[in-house]
């Protein structure tokens, strides 16, 4: 009789440790964290109360290409920008911090060159008249310490235009034409660059 008991006392500890487990595995499914991929940023004339340069990021479709960025976005804060904070014929990460990143999943065509799907850096060569967009192999870059001209995969001459209305945090967007056409914005201060892409 007092086995039996014993045996039955085991078998209920064991019972409440199964499903204690249970539990702390399913509670530990929906605590997952998510990481955050920064902000969208908007048409923004005014400056804001942020500090420093904020992760944020942009995603956009073009056909059937899917096309993500990710990059931090400065602030003018009443600074000169064009041949002031950013020089001109250097090459700038064309944010902040870290080299923007492009990412996309199917190959596209920029410029002359067809682009294997896949994730890249976003530099730009700002000049006084044109600028130069590079899409370069080593996307995991801290500013532009690491760049170097050959792992360039395309370079792209493109003429800014000259907005009437203030970016204050630098922006990107991704705009669709057509199932095939489209190009990657970016607007900062009163100036805009276009890249324009079409999709294979």
């Amino acid at each position: 009789m007092c086995l039996f008991v014993a045996c039955l006392f085991a078998v209920s500890i064991l019972s409440c440790q199964l499903k204690k487990t249970e539990t702390q595995s399913k509670d530990s499914t929906v605590t997952k964290p998510v990481k955050d991929e920064g902000a969208i940023i908007g048409e923004q004339p005014e400056a804001d109360s942020l500090k420093g340069s904020v992760r944020a990021r942009a995603f956009g479709t073009i056909g059937t290409a899917e096309i993500k960025i990710a990059y931090y976005s400065p602030a003018v804060r009443e600074r000169i920008i064009w041949g002031g904070l950013v020089p001109f014929d250097k090459v700038w990460v064309t944010g902040a911090h870290s080299a923007t990143n492009i990412e996309f999943n199917q190959t596209l065509l920029i410029g002359d060159k067809e682009v294997p799907a896949g994730k890249y850096a976003f530099f730009t060569i700002p000049g006084k008249k044109d600028w130069t967009i590079v899409i370069n192999k080593n996307w995991r870059q801290h500013l532009t310490d690491s760049y170097d001209p050959k792992d360039d995969v395309v370079r792209v001459q493109v003429t800014p235009e000259i907005e009437t209305k203030n970016q204050e945090r630098l922006r990107y967007v991704i705009e669709s034409e057509s199932a095939t056409q489209g190009e990657i914005s970016v607007y900062w201060e009163k100036l805009e660059i276009s890249l324009p892409i079409r999709v294979k």
